[in-house]
């Protein structure tokens, strides 16, 4: 039988005295060494830290346990921060930190450029939610500047729809997620393709090489005033392109554009363990092979049929319309067993809106108003690894991603 697990030590005590040593000025190396240096010849145990360092401007929070040499060490910890020509400040008191309320929320402002009233605007609405900001740290200063609020005591949905209109209201894309273990682990990542990964309209390319482009655009109007729906305006379409020898897709591959980023953002997913999804009421003639190029795990799309080597004018089995890309998304999360709270859906026109609502974080980029206002988030700058700033990863960790990429 296994052994028994050795008991935990006993639970702090709530009244013990404690010393709260804040310490800044300009930073250099050595600073952080020096203060625990001090400390250590009295024995003091550390109970909490926190550095931050801005623009050359350290400043340095530690909680201690003083022992019984309180006066020796409040001593030799601002004799040590005044020699390094620091401000110090030390306040007696009783306990540890309060402990922090339930409902953590990771809260993620991003703006270029990212304004003072960005942040007032966000911080007072959390502030009327009943919730309290504990740590706040940077995600990028480029090429927009990226924020991160770690909040507790919040109603996620609440929050969410609340920091919504702000977002509304300011211009500014925030997104709101459960923090703690939520934040962490695999994800799937769900792409459209059209107009989000690449900046193309790929059945606008084809048209190109039929002469078709007019009547493409005509149904298309229709299809946005909502008198085609997408599976209707879809053959509408590829009834255009009927006769095209299928050669013509290889030239349509080659000028598809990538949207600025997306290669960066599938590197820097791959390089966290994600899995990556395109799902396109598009061509599968032309997104596999981009998703290929890409190192994408799943794709779904329409596929043209083709008949002595020239288009039909038709397509071959179901249309991938909205319902069938949130179909798409349940089935890749459910072949790599993970709940659809571990899903994330990108994507910019009303044919998105299911998969973006089944996600756990749909995501709106640069979408059209309509699009925007039913997401959990989204994204007004045409960079899509910036999604990545809505996930928690920092300018830091996509450039070390890079960097591995670049090595291997």
């Amino acid at each position: 039988m296994p052994s028994a697990e050795p008991p935990l030590p006993p639970q702090p005590d709530p009244e013990a005295r404690t010393l709260l040593l804040s310490l800044s000025g300009p930073d250099r190396p050595g600073v952080t060494s020096a203060v625990f240096a001090a400390a250590s010849t009295v024995g003091a145990d550390v109970l909490d830290l926190e550095q931050v360092v801005v623009r050359g401007h350290l400043a340095l929070s530690v909680l201690l346990s003083p022992g019984h040499d309180e006066n020796v060490l409040t001593d030799r910890l601002t004799r040590a921060g005044e020699s390094l020509g620091m401000t110090v400040r030390l306040v007696a008191g009783r306990g540890d930190n309060a402990s922090r309320r339930t409902g953590r929320a990771a809260v993620v402002v991003m703006g270029a450029p990212l304004e003072t009233r960005h942040v007032a605007a966000v911080a007072a609405s959390i502030a009327e939610h009943g919730a309290n900001i504990d740590r706040i740290r940077r995600l990028s200063r480029w090429p927009v500047t990226t924020v991160e609020l770690d909040v507790s005591g919040a109603d996620v949905p609440g929050l969410r729809r609340a920091l919504g209109l702000v977002s509304a209201a300011t211009g500014c894309d925030i997104a709101v997620a459960p923090a703690g273990l939520a934040r962490r682990g695999a994800r799937l990542v769900v792409m459209d393709v059209d107009s989000t990964l690449i900046q193309d309209e790929v059945i606008e390319l084809i048209a190109a090489h039929a002469g078709t482009e007019a009547e493409v655009a005509a149904v298309t109007e229709r299809a946005m005033r909502g008198e085609l729906d997408f599976a209707e305006s879809l053959h509408a379409r590829v009834a255009t392109l009927a006769g095209l020898p299928v050669s013509v897709l290889d030239d349509v591959r080659a000028a598809v554009r990538l949207t600025p980023g997306a290669r960066t953002l599938v590197r820097t997913l791959k390089a966290l363990g994600f899995t990556v999804a395109l799902v396109s009421g598009g061509f599968a003639e032309v997104v596999e092979p981009v998703g290929a190029e890409l190192g994408v795990d799943h794709v779904r799309a329409n596929r043209l049929e083709v008949v002595d080597g020239h288009l039909t004018g038709r397509v071959v089995g179901a249309v991938v319309d909205r319902a069938g890309k949130a179909a798409a998304l349940r089935e890749f999360a459910a072949l790599e067993g993970l709940p659809l709270s571990r899903t994330v859906a990108i994507g910019d026109g009303a044919n998105d809106l299911d998969m973006l609502g089944v996600a756990g974080l749909g995501v709106a980029f640069n979408a059209k108003p309509m699009v925007r206002e039913q997401a959990d988030t989204s994204v007004s700058v045409p960079y899509l690894d910036t999604v990545l700033f809505l996930l928690g990863v920092s300018r830091e960790e996509i450039e070390d991603a890079e960097t591995a990429d670049e090595h291997h």
